[in-house]
């Protein structure tokens, strides 16, 4: 009997929900969708779909995974958004939303305290307060970045692409592809206008356009992925302070065509950093990473697909999911907690335009 029990208990950790953001407005899509996603098989099922919601480009789940953000990414109509989620139907129920004050918000984090988001296209951060019933604020700050950078196509003005706390959520880091900027706040929760401020700022190569990063599993290390020179520069990290130290690339040596540098994540044990790459490339670069921080290039694979603007690792480390904007569909990968490689599992979600992938517990 308390076998039976363990054994129940044991296959309930196996799933986790996946929450999927999309844009709505290129092919059929609702908006956020729901799957239940089984860590040891790689196997998926439907489990619910938000209410008719644009372009939610962008999601966040709350830390008593009660609530979901998200971004609705519409130009100068930009809105936040905010749900109630039921982790075992999946059920999305919209609480409400306010203006991002910036146009084209493109990612979004969030607190006991607070909702920040970054706005690509307006150039700036917004930060909204939280109600006790998942509710969200009119912005109670908004931090405007400055500056343009070399590549006159896309930096003509600041774009901040990032907004990520520190481990101590003491700091929130966010880089600005417009102006070649990583910038680190000082994080006050619960300041009735100052909740950021700012503590320092780096400023990288010309026209590489700064566009995710990630902590090491210490949180010592801070890497991060150019979007429009493929750089992935790593940085020593303390108290809000940062120091680079290395730089590689994510593009392969005999590389030759168009790229975009997109999203970044570290495996759940620590040991290996994955790097995806749009335009021509469409792969995945993995890299080792070393005891002193640095990391070695362990290759690249094919996503199998176009547009790999998002990628996801289950908590388990067991599968490495990638969603394609242009292909519309989720690759499953199946990964070598060894070595980090990934093999395709032949398994897919059809989708149209997913470029969110948020792994919750169910």
């Amino acid at each position: 009997f308390l076998l039976l029990i363990y054994c129940i208990g044991q296959a309930q950790n196996d799933n986790f929900n996946l929450l999927i953001g999309t844009y709505t407005s290129g092919c059929v899509s609702k908006g956020i969708y729901v799957y239940e996603f089984n860590s040891k098989t790689g196997d998926f099922s439907f489990k619910n779909v938000s209410e008719k919601t644009v372009n939610p480009s962008f999601v966040s789940v709350s830390e008593d995974n009660k609530f979901v953000y998200s971004v609705n990414e519409n130009a100068a109509q930009s809105k936040v958004s905010s749900f109630g989620f039921d982790a075992v139907t999946g059920k999305l129920d919209f609480v409400n939303s306010q203006d991002s004050r910036g146009a084209d918000p493109c990612y979004v984090i969030n607190d006991d305290k607070n909702v920040i988001v970054a706005n690509y296209s307006g150039g700036n951060i917004s930060v909204f307060g939280k109600n006790s019933d998942g509710s969200i604020t009119e912005a109670k700050q908004v931090v405007q970045h400055y500056g343009k950078g070399t590549n006159v196509k896309r930096q003509e003005g600041p774009h901040v692409h990032m907004v990520y706390f520190s481990p101590d959520r003491k700091f929130v880091l966010s880089n600005d592809l417009g102006n070649d900027k990583l910038y680190s706040y000082a994080y006050t929760s619960n300041s009735i206008k100052e909740v950021l401020k700012v503590k320092d700022s780096v400023s990288l190569s010309s026209g590489s356009g700064p566009r995710h990063l990630t902590f090491s599993k210490d949180g010592k290390y801070v890497y991060l992925l150019q979007e429009l020179n493929g750089a992935l520069t790593t940085f020593c990290y303390s108290k809000g302070k940062l120091k680079k130290v290395d730089e590689t690339t994510v593009l392969s040596k005999d590389f030759k065509g168009t790229f975009s540098s997109a999203d970044i994540h570290i495996s759940p044990d620590g040991k290996f950093l994955y790097a995806t790459n749009r335009g021509e490339a469409n792969d995945i670069s993995i890299f080792k990473i070393l005891k002193n921080g640095r990391l070695e290039s362990e290759g690249q694979t094919s996503t199998l697909g176009k547009g790999p603007r998002n990628f996801a690792i289950d908590p388990t480390g067991n599968f490495l999911l990638v969603a394609h904007q242009y292909t519309n569909n989720i690759v499953v990968f199946k990964r070598n907690l060894t070595t980090g490689s990934i093999t395709d599992t032949g398994k897919r979600i059809d989708l149209c335009s997913p470029v969110c992938l948020v792994f919750t517990e169910n």
